[in-house]
């Protein structure tokens, strides 16, 4: 008898492997460890790495690096399986687990440029660019043709600032691979944000001849064509957004198509879905008086953030807080409000302002603020870090800064400084610059209609690129947005003001990911504005 056969671990099945990695990506490691222990030494990969997880998540990299660098090592022409415990840690928030596994693995095999990849894109996330830098030149020295490294590399440095160098190395690589889509959207996508804008086109228009379909470098090229203030084309192009996930579950049959003056939507309820943040949905509540004026039923479903603002916005017939889909005859994300409008005279929506605060609460928050004569100054310095996720919480990390930077604030005279900050940031509170009085009402700030309240009390909000500069534009109240170089394409280019928000004003920064002469041109703002006051 083959005893030897009885006793090795059967394979597991499909459900013990999709069940093993949805409670991974919970951060269950312990209690799928045991599971998955009896296929640690058998035939199937997909359970070893799915334990080799386990052990990077219970503080064990060394183990997992064995045993993830032996499948490496078996499936030289795919990813290396250190990448995916990367992207499950990093959904935890937990990337120094990830990075040990890797460490360890480097030193198991340091000739795999694949683990210099992966833990230079870790570092990226963590803010750590230097040794990132590094990292994928020594990738880029084991596999120089690799584009997928080159383009990481330029990543890297354009995160650390050096717009330059990043968009010379890739026009470099491109001359060895002149046909690589992915290379030349990136390429339009730094243009873009150095607000080189038909240049930039010109890239996206290199990469779409050859990859046509591809969803991420059409949307990439539709905020190129949106910042460069081509809207009619630039909303038609971002509905590409929608064949990425998350952006709807509803059907593309009943999703509303542009209006023209062929298409009578009298009587038709129109289910209006939130999609992205709430800046999106702040800005584009300006076209739900449209959609009322022309006959239609605006059905507005909203987080619960927004529900008692939404219910004062004109139009607004039924505004919907959690609960299942209701019935429809046209469903729209609001991010494709403009799109529907981009044909008509409403193509801009409704006039500032379009949203409006409860006028019991202006007057309880107006008691909050400091009884004097003082500049009443809203202040917010930071976004909403999201490090659950990759994408958003590098782009968080460009648009918000420390509150010390904001210490020229502080030598203004004749001003209050009022916190509107919320989440993480505001941590920062209880440790100001030296100098800065800061006055925190946020306590009785619970929702969007608090906020709302409160900034119809104040002289002037200033504000890095987040919800609260839709909400005090869409008020109507005097903005100063603290925007970053490679800005987002609402505030188009090389414009101090917006098309969007009258009563905005953008001061920019000059030099990449560095706010100081921001804060101190605020600063010079703020002094005219209490002058005046006074």
């Amino acid at each position: 008898m083959n005893t030897s056969a009885a006793s090795a671990p059967s394979l597991p099945d499909q459900l013990t492997l999709r069940r093993a990695r949805s409670e991974i990506t919970a951060g269950h490691f312990n209690e799928m460890l045991a599971i998955l222990e009896p296929f640690s030494t058998g035939e199937s990969d997909r359970a070893k790495a799915l334990y080799a997880y386990c052990l990077a998540g219970i503080g064990q990299p060394e183990k997992a690096a064995e045993i993830l660098c032996d499948i490496a090592a078996r499936h030289t022409d795919t990813e290396h399986p250190l990448q995916e415990l990367s992207d499950l840690i990093a959904e935890l928030d937990k990337r120094p687990l990830a990075e040990a596994a890797c460490r360890a693995a480097l030193q198991l095999t340091p000739h795999d440029a694949r683990i210099y990849d992966t833990l230079a894109n870790l570092l990226v996330q963590c803010g750590k660019f230097d040794e990132a830098v590094s990292l994928l030149r020594k990738s880029i020295s084991l596999r120089p043709n690799c584009m997928h490294s080159h383009n990481l590399l330029a990543m890297a440095l354009l995160e650390r600032g050096s717009f330059d160098e990043a968009l010379a190395h890739l026009r470099e690589v491109l001359k060895s691979q002149p046909d690589h889509a992915g290379t030349l959207s990136n390429i339009g996508c730094m243009l873009a944000g150095k607000g080189q804008l038909n240049e930039a086109l010109d890239y996206y228009r290199r990469a779409i001849s050859l990859r046509p379909t591809e969803p991420q470098i059409r949307l990439n090229h539709s905020i190129t064509l949106l910042k460069a203030g081509r809207y009619a084309q630039g909303w038609i192009e971002h509905e590409w957004r929608l064949r990425l996930p998350g952006h709807t579950s509803l059907p593309r049959s009943t999703l509303m198509p542009s209006l023209n003056p062929d298409i009578d939507i009298r009587g038709k309820r129109i289910l209006i879905t939130q999609e992205e943040g709430l800046g999106d949905t702040l800005m584009y509540l300006r076209y739900i008086r449209p959609l009322s004026d022309r006959g239609a039923i605006p059905h507005l479903w909203v987080p619960e953030t927004l529900g008692e603002l939404c219910r004062r916005v004109v139009g607004a017939q039924i505004v919907q807080v959690g609960g299942t889909t209701p019935e429809f005859d046209w469903h729209c994300p609001f991010i494709s409000l403009p799109r529907v409008f981009s044909a008509t005279p409403d193509a801009m929506g409704a006039p500032v302002p379009y949203l409006r605060a409860d006028t019991l609460k202006i007057r309880e928050m107006a008691a909050l603020l400091p009884a004097n004569n003082n500049l009443n100054v809203g202040l917010v310095w930071g976004g909403a870090p999201r490090p659950n996720t990759i994408s958003p919480h590098i782009v968080d990390r460009r648009r918000s800064m420390n509150l010390h930077t904001l210490a020229p604030l502080g030598n203004v005279k004749g001003i209050n400084l009022i916190s509107l900050q919320k989440g993480l940031y505001a941590e920062q509170i209880h440790h100001p610059p030296p100098n800065m009085v800061l006055h925190d009402p946020t306590a009785h700030l619970h929702n969007m209609d608090d906020t709302a309240a409160l900034i119809m009390s104040l002289d002037v909000v200033v504000t890095v690129d987040t919800s609260v500069v839709h909400l005090a534009g869409g008020l109507g109240k005097p903005v100063l947005l603290m925007d970053r170089y490679d800005n987002c394409w609402r505030w188009l280019s090389g414009r101090t003001d917006s098309p969007w928000y009258p009563t905005l004003q953008i001061i920019r920064q000059t030099t990449p990911r560095k706010w100081d002469d921001v804060a101190q041109r605020v600063a010079q703002v703020l002094a005219i504005l209490a002058k005046r006051k006074k």
